[in-house]
């Protein structure tokens, strides 16, 4: 147990590299390996004093490590997480787990099958604000949760879409950056059972959507309300509100509402409102912030992973749950295309 865990990086881009950083910096994990066949990358592990190797093949040749996060493009995730399940490997795909359902149910089915744990990058859901949110849903402080609301705004800028796939269907802020909010809330509030949306792109005129508006049906009879644009200027995000990236603006805003019978709760500051002496609207309204000791949620994500590796925590985020995270964003597209009812 004293051992770090041996971890090898498929893919150094930049959440690649973020992972790289992180490996290096946990007690319970070493960098054993980057695997990438770019030339930044062979030259990154040259600076790291770490060995490279072009294909997972090469590394699977020189020695296998102990577990191997997956942070390829995502077109790439599938194929390369069978490869690690079929040597093994515990692996952790980076979000979204597929491109489509289909695939992702492969990859999960695989490891499930082989008995191989197998999970899946929301790293947000490590993060100590949501840790105590969830906590305190499910011990009741909020009563039934009856409705739910989420943002991200924030402006894409213009060179932003010089990449042309950026332009085209199924680059934008549904897929992108919905999937995260989706999950989430899927996290406090539990399992979706039907979307409805509604999308435009009436500001660009790309073929992608810039802006959409999101029911979501919860199991528990809860409903969600979700609004996504990456073509306006604001501060409601959780890039923005939740401080967990410095390369954002940390606007201190909130991005979620979880509201209930017992009291309401803003994220990501924590603020349970309510009213302590009688539930009227005539009473008086009261706020408490509740406490957190913040840490990096992809290092949190490490040692989850360490853990699992040793036989000792289990999954925060399986691949299963990546899955079904996945299949309630592919609903929404549906639902945002055609305008009806998508049941899960």
């Amino acid at each position: 147990m004293n051992t770090p865990v041996r971890l090898a990086v498929m893919g150094a881009g930049l959440i690649g590299k973020r992972h790289i950083e992180h490996i290096r910096a946990r007690p319970e994990s070493t960098l054993a390996a980057i695997v990438d066949p770019t030339e930044a990358a062979r030259a990154l592990a040259a600076s790291l004093d770490t060995p490279w190797y072009a294909s997972f093949a090469e590394m699977r040749a020189a020695g296998l490590p102990d577990g191997v996060i997956v942070a390829t493009p995502n077109q790439m995730h599938v194929a390369n997480g069978l490869d690690c399940i079929a040597a093994g490997l515990p692996t952790l795909v980076e979000k979204p787990l597929a491109d489509d359902v289909v695939a992702a149910e492969a990859l999960v089915d695989a490891a499930e099958r082989d008995g191989i744990p197998l999970l899946t990058g929301h790293h947000r859901r490590h993060n100590p604000l949501m840790q105590r949110a969830k906590a305190e849903i499910d011990a009741g402080r909020l009563g039934r949760v009856l409705a739910v609301h989420g943002t991200f705004w924030l402006y894409k800028p213009d060179d932003y879409f010089d990449l042309p796939w950026r332009r085209e269907k199924g680059a934008g802020p549904i897929l992108t950056n919905l999937i995260h909010d989706v999950d989430l809330l899927r996290y406090l509030c539990g399992e979706v059972v039907a979307v409805q949306a509604a999308q435009s792109n009436a500001l660009r005129g790309h073929a992608v959507e810039e802006t959409a508006v999101i029911i979501l049906h919860f199991a528990s009879g809860a409903l969600g309300t979700v609004t996504v644009s990456d073509a306006i200027q604001s501060p409601w995000s959780w890039e923005f509100t939740s401080g967990e990236n410095p390369a954002y603006t940390h606007t201190q805003e909130t991005c979620y509402m979880i509201g209930g019978t017992r009291g309401s709760l803003a994220i990501p500051q924590l603020d349970v409102w309510s009213h302590p002496h009688q539930p009227s609207w005539w009473s008086p309204l009261e706020r408490e912030r509740l406490e957190v000791t913040l840490e990096d949620p992809l290092g949190l994500q490490i040692a989850n992973f360490c853990g699992v590796i040793r036989g000792i925590a289990a999954p925060l985020v399986t691949g299963r749950e990546g899955l079904n995270t996945l299949k309630v964003i592919e609903a929404v597209k549906q639902a945002a295309s055609s305008g009806a009812l998508v049941r899960l």
